[in-house]
């Protein structure tokens, strides 16, 4: 009996040094990456950097369109697919019943968020600048990649409302609130700090999205920041694919890549800190 607890209390150690291993092997490469990007990046980055426009085919001054095209594209992106990620969700948790409708919505959903972003260029070509005729603009680059992180909003937000304790509701219908009245006023504030995570999450990923902009309507180079959602803009992650693949001399590109990397997930960085931030102020707010 003895020897039995004494084996299994070995096992639940060596099980228990496993994880701990796989833990230390993900942050030590995710070390490596990070050192590897800052360390010919950082030199690079200053506020002549941050602030002004490319030269010289890109090899001299900074990357400020760049930074200006993708904060604009993040906030249409979110415009677009925040209100009708959350509403897909709430009609899934809150309205709709199980059955072969909810079933194939889900499956759609799913499938959805397994579709390659090239492929959702591709629709978005198609549709946004072809057939709806917006051209080759920021509006139907953020409204492609609204369509490619939908699916994951829905699903976070979805995941989010189902968190919250049916007793919640059923307090809510007790004291003659209507559905709609028990989500506008208490599932929807306790949930928020999952959802709001969760878009911001998504963004971070759409952030960096390079295939979806490139066919729908980023540009190599304009002189201006975007005036309207019908001009043509610049973005972090095109400009990152322009220098590795396109500049005439790798080796003086190589710093203004990593610079322009280093700001990417100094953006994605601050977006993620945000949404811990939210998240903190709402669980503050908002505790059952």
């Amino acid at each position: 009996m003895d020897t039995g607890i004494s084996w299994k209390r070995i096992k639940e150690k060596v099980l228990i040094i496993l994880l701990q291993f796989s833990a230390w092997v993900i942050v030590f490469m995710l070390g490596v990456f990070l050192f590897y990007i800052f360390k010919d990046g950082l030199p690079v980055i200053s506020w002549n950097f941050l602030t002004e426009f490319p030269k010289n085919d890109m090899m001299e001054g900074g990357i400020y369109p760049t930074i200006v095209g993708t904060t604009f594209l993040m906030i249409l992106t979110m415009l677009f697919a925040l209100p009708l990620g959350v509403a897909s969700a709430i009609y899934l948790s809150e309205y709709a019943r199980e059955g072969p409708l909810t079933r194939a919505i889900r499956i759609s959903i799913n499938n959805l968020a397994g579709v390659p972003s090239i492929v959702f260029g591709l629709v978005g070509l198609g549709f946004f600048v072809v057939m709806m005729g917006f051209g080759f603009s920021l509006l139907s680059a953020s409204l492609t990649l609204s369509v490619l992180v939908l699916p994951l909003v829905i699903r976070a937000s979805e995941e989010a409302l189902n968190a919250v304790p049916d007793s919640l509701r059923e307090a809510s219908f007790a004291l003659g609130a209507t559905r709609w009245q028990t989500i506008k006023h208490h599932v929807l504030p306790y949930s928020g700090a999952g959802i709001l995570t969760g878009a911001i999450l998504s963004l971070s990923r759409a952030a960096g999205e390079t295939a979806p902009i490139m066919l729908t309507g980023v540009a190599y180079y304009t002189p201006s920041i975007p005036n309207s959602t019908g001009d043509q803009f610049m973005a972090l992650p095109y400009h990152i694919f322009v220098m590795a693949t396109q500049a005439v001399n790798t080796q003086e590109a190589r710093p203004i890549q990593f610079g322009t990397v280093v700001v990417l997930l100094s953006l994605i960085f601050v977006m993620n800190l945000s949404a811990i931030y939210l998240r903190n102020v709402y669980r503050r707010r908002y505790r059952w």
